[in-house]
């Protein structure tokens, strides 16, 4: 049975549209759905809408999206309508925030369900959790890291790839692998495939594979740098902490002992030097000073590993 009011709060539209996907599944097949936005619309026309039957006599379910800046211009009004918010129809705010101070935040909080549409503490958990209700998969941890490492935190585009996943591999167990292999993330891979050469000491094989890189993508230099401060990051932290080594993760489908190996043969202070030696390439590349592909690749050659 639908509510009457439903305040959907919080930043992300992913779960912002699955939860009002959820609620229109709760109403009558005759439902009458109306988006309204709330910077623009006016109070009596959606008051109106609120207060009245449908035309083919089914519920109402009118969205106001930005409805923190409608009530901002109509808080009175509004609050004297949530006391009395008529049953025969649903109103759903899409509200970016509730400031618990405002008298109407505790109107809404007494008479409608509010959910949380904010992004989750815990990606990692989330992640796991959604492949494995929404996608029936069993995403192994190092599966789960390496999609939020590739793809970043945006929830719409982890749940597309978890829904490619279920179609290659309905049922099954993801593994590391698996992800390092989805086509979706093929600019991104080529990227690791550096770093990964480089982790096996192979700087010739890393400049071959830059060289592929800039054939197919001219700005390539941005990813590549990113990569390259993480990898080298990666090699001090070991270095300097080895028992204490955080992202073992990334090397296991690699061959942790060869990164062990790789790093052991530049040693911390020269990872030291070439770390300063990436921030001014860095800087050179975003002041538009030099050539970012040629300089990508003389940093690749100064790697001592020949």
């Amino acid at each position: 049975m639908l509510k009457s009011v439903y305040a959907l709060v919080g930043t992300d539209s992913f779960l912002f549209s699955q939860h009002l996907r959820a609620i229109m599944e709760e109403a009558p097949p005759d439902a009458q759905r109306l988006d309204v936005d709330g910077q623009s619309a006016e109070l009596p026309d959606v008051l109106d809408e609120l207060r009245s039957f449908a035309m083919f006599g089914g519920r109402k379910v009118l969205v106001l999206r930005n409805a923190n800046d409608f009530i901002s211009k109509f808080r009175q009004q509004m609050e004297a309508f949530l006391t009395k918010a008529p049953e025969q129809n649903t109103l759903v705010l899409r509200l970016g925030a509730l400031n618990k101070r405002e008298k109407i935040v505790g109107i809404i909080h007494k008479i409608a369900q509010v959910i949380d549409c904010n992004p989750p503490a815990h990606m990692q958990k989330w992640l796991t959790a959604r492949a494995t209700e929404a996608h029936q998969l069993t995403l192994e941890s190092d599966a789960a890291r390496w999609m939020l490492q590739l793809i970043g935190e945006d929830l719409g585009r982890l749940d597309n790839e978890l829904a490619k996943l279920a179609l290659e591999s309905p049922g099954s167990k993801i593994t590391a692998r698996q992800v390092q292999r989805t086509v979706a993330f093929q600019k991104e891979q080529e990227v690791v495939e550096m770093t990964n050469a480089l982790a096996l000491g192979d700087v010739p094989l890393a400049v071959r594979r830059w060289r592929q890189m800039l054939q197919s993508d001219s700005s390539a230099e941005f990813r590549a740098i990113t990569w390259l401060f993480m990898w080298l990051e990666d090699v001090i932290q070991f270095l300097a902490l080895p028992g204490k080594f955080a992202n073992v993760w990334r090397y296991r489908t690699l061959g942790l002992a060869h990164f062990q190996k790789t790093a052991g043969r530049i040693g911390l202070p020269a990872a030291a030097q070439l770390l300063r030696q990436l921030t001014e390439l860095d800087y050179r590349c975003k002041t538009g000073v030099g050539s970012p592909a040629q300089s990508v690749e003389r940093f690749l050659l100064s790697i001592p590993l020949q």
